[in-house]
């Protein structure tokens, strides 16, 4: 059994914090910057390496919106219908990572537009760079003390501020390995094989869905949610579902239209 020792809060400047939650997310899209220029050197991301950084702040502001409504109506609103001021306090956590979702998907798709690219030229290397940047995301809601698991016996269980004297699954762990680093590699050995843009951001949507579905069995629901169907399934289980079922969709569409990839260039030699 162990505590958390961590300190959410980096330093404090007067009324401002800085937040170990807020700078993993600084971390991920540095990273994600590096990964998307290397893609545009090698031709695998069909846009001039300096528009990187233009595409980058579309996908920023497309997931911080995405997140926090999704959070805030879909998850929590009794608590911010009393508290609204509160709606727009990100660095204090409460993030959806498939109200993110949309919010980049129409991101993505506006970009793709303005560019005349089809939307998997796009998607493609946002869905790697996305499985990196939910590594850095899962720790920082380990240090933020949140997201925590449900009551456990296991040597490695964790007492998390909020969670009460027991010891809980680091469920933001098992999230960081398997959604982040584990769903990673599967992206990079998929490009490999594959011949046709859209099957790896498919993959991606699937991979994450059927992860985030198993972990769900070790993760506390959100107290004001609970369960659904009977007292079995989380509202983050039905959202995986529909993910799965959408990658199949995606990954069936991506081999009828037959876009195909670069032919010298492949995500994993792209990114070496």
């Amino acid at each position: 059994m162990h505590a958390i020792q961590i300190d959410p809060v980096i330093l404090h400047l007067g009324a401002l914090q800085i937040r170990w939650y807020g700078l993993m997310y600084v971390v991920a899209f540095v990273i994600g910057g590096h990964i998307l220029k290397k893609l545009a050197q090698s031709g695998f991301l069909k846009i001039p390496e300096n528009k990187v950084d233009s595409l980058l702040f579309w996908c920023l502001i497309g997931m911080l919106v995405g997140a926090r409504t999704f959070y805030v109506f879909l998850y929590n609103w009794d608590h911010y219908s009393n508290f609204p001021m509160e709606m727009i306090a990100i660095w204090k956590g409460g993030l959806s990572f498939h109200g993110a979702l949309v919010g980049i998907i129409t991101a993505m798709f506006l970009f793709a537009k303005k560019w005349k690219l089809h939307f998997f030229h796009i998607a493609d290397c946002i869905a790697v760079c996305g499985s990196q940047g939910l590594f850095f995301g899962r720790i920082g809601n380990f240090i933020n003390h949140e997201l925590y698991g449900r009551a456990t016996d296991v040597p490695w269980g964790m007492i998390f501020s909020g969670g009460g004297p027991y010891p809980r699954h680091p469920s933001q762990l098992y999230e960081a390995i398997f959604e982040g680093l584990v769903l990673f590699l599967i992206l990079l050995l998929v490009s490999k094989k594959t011949k046709y843009y859209g099957v790896v951001s498919g993959l991606f949507m699937g991979g994450y869905g059927f992860f985030r579905y198993v972990i769900e069995f070790f993760r506390e629901p959100d107290v004001q949610l609970g369960y659904y169907l009977g007292g079995t399934t989380t509202m983050g289980q039905i959202l995986c579902w529909l993910m799965i079922l959408a990658s199949v969709g995606i990954i069936l569409y991506a081999y009828k239209i037959k876009i195909p990839t670069s032919k010298n260039s492949d995500l994993a030699s792209a990114l070496k």
